[in-house]
C-alpha cells in the first residue's frame, strides 16, 4: 500500500501537542515568572507570620483595653475568651491563617465592626496618595536624572554636577515626616496658600504627595543621572552621536531604554518605602487613609486591625516588586531572564 492509513494521519497532532507543552514549561520566561510567583508566596508566608508573632510582643492587655479600664476582672476574662485570646499561641496563629484564607480577618477590637470593612473603606485614599506620589517620583527622576546626565556627560560642568549632587545628597535623607512638617510650615502656615488637612480636593493632594515623594525622587535621579552617564560613554552611542542623529532620536530610542533595567531594579526597593512611608505623612496631613488608622490600632492593642493593616501594606510592596520585575522582562528580556 503506497497510501497511510487514516490511523497514522490522526495520530500527528496529538504527538505535536505534548511537545508544544514541554515547550510551554520548558521555556525561560515561564521558569522566571514560575520563580518569582513562588518567591511571593516565601514572602507571603513570612510576612503574614512575622505580623502574627510582632502583635504578640506589644505591651498591654488588648482584652483589657477593648473591655476597659474599670472592667471587673470576669469582664476581662469574658471578652478574653471572646477574641480567642485565652487559646494557646499556635491555635491563635492557625486560626489567623483559616481566616485570611476565608476572607475572615475578625472584628476590630477598638471599632467593633469588621477588620475588612476598615480596609476596603480606608485603603483605597492611602493607595491613591501612594500610586501618584509613585507615579511622579518615576517621571521627575527619569527626567531630570536624563537631563543632568546629558549636562555633565565627560566631565563638563563642573560646578552643575556639584551643585546637583549636593542637592539630592541632602533631599534623599530627609524623612517623609520632617518633610511634611516643613511644607505645612512653609505652604500652609506662613502664606496659607495650600491645605493642611483631609482629602477635601485637588490642592489637598499636593502637600503629601510632595512630602512622600521629594526624598525618594531625589535617590531616583541620582540613580538615573549614573546609569545615563554609563550609557553616555558607550560606543554606540557615541556612533550614534557621530553620525548627527537629533537629541531626541538619541536619548528617546537609545539612551532611555537601556538605562532604565537597572534603575527599576533599585527603584523597587525605593518605591516600596514609600508606600510604608504613608504612614507618617497621613497622620500629618490628617489623610481619611490606614496611617492614623494603625497608629490608633497600635495604641488601643487592636490585634486584628495592625495584622490586616501589615499584611496589606506587605502584600502592596509585594505587588509592586512584581510589576518592576515584569517590567523589566518587557524592557529587556534576555538580560533579565538570564540573570534571574
Amino acid at each position: 500500500m503506497t497510501g497511510q492509513s487514516p490511523l497514522t494521519v490522526q495520530s500527528a497532532p496529538s504527538q505535536a501537542a505534548p511537545t508544544r507543552a514541554s515547550a510551554l514549561i520548558g521555556h525561560p520566561m515561564t521558569t522566571y515568572l514560575l520563580r518569582r510567583f513562588g518567591y511571593i508566596l516565601i514572602s507571603l508566608f513570612v510576612l503574614v507570620t512575622i505580623s502574627f508573632l510582632l502583635v504578640q510582643l506589644i505591651p498591654g492587655d488588648p482584652a483589657r483595653a477593648s473591655a476597659g479600664e474599670a472592667a471587673p476582672p470576669e469582664a476581662v476574662e469574658a471578652r478574653r475568651i471572646e477574641l480567642g485570646l485565652n487559646k494557646p499561641l499556635i491555635v491563635q496563629y492557625l486560626v489567623f491563617w483559616r481566616g485570611l484564607f476565608s476572607g475572615d480577618l475578625g472584628d476590630s477590637i477598638s471599632l467593633r465592626i469588621p477588620v475588612i470593612d476598615v480596609i476596603t473603606g480606608r485603603a483605597p485614599a492611602t493607595l491613591e496618595l501612594a500610586f501618584i506620589a509613585v507615579a511622579i517620583a518615576l517621571v521627575v527622576a527619569v527626567c531630570l536624572g536624563l537631563m543632568f546626565g546629558a549636562l555633565t556627560r565627560s566631565g563638563k560642568r563642573h560646578g552643575t554636577e556639584v551643585g546637583f549632587t549636593s542637592v539630592t545628597a541632602v533631599v534623599a535623607v530627609i524623612p517623609e515626616f520632617l518633610a511634611g512638617i516643613i511644607l505645612v510650615y512653609l505652604f500652609a502656615v506662613s502664606i496659607d496658600l495650600l491645605p493642611v488637612a483631609g482629602r477635601t480636593g485637588p490642592a489637598s493632594y499636593v502637600l503629601p504627595v510632595i512630602a512622600l515623594a521629594i526624598g525618594p525622587t531625589a535617590a531616583l535621579t541620582r540613580i538615573v543621572r549614573a546609569e545615563s552617564l554609563t550609557v553616555l560613554r558607550q560606543d554606540y552611542i557615541r556612533t550614534a552621536r557621530s553620525k548627527r542623529m537629533p537629541s531626541i532620536r538619541l536619548y528617546g530610542k537609545h539612551v532611555l531604554p537601556n538605562l532604565l533595567t537597572s534603575t527599576l531594579t533599585i527603584s523597587g526597593l525605593l518605591l516600596g518605602g514609600m508606600i510604608a512611608g504613608t504612614v507618617l505623612v497621613e497622620s500629618i496631613f490628617a489623610w481619611p487613609g490606614l496611617g492614623g488608622v494603625i497608629v490608633d490600632s497600635i495604641q488601643g492593642k487592636d490585634y486584628p486591625l495592625i495584622q490586616a493593616i501589615v499584611i496589606f501594606y506587605g502584600l502592596v510592596v509585594l505587588l509592586i516588586n512584581l510589576v518592576v520585575d515584569i517590567a523589566l522582562i518587557l524592557l529587556d528580556p534576555r538580560t533579565t531572564l538570564d540573570t534571574a
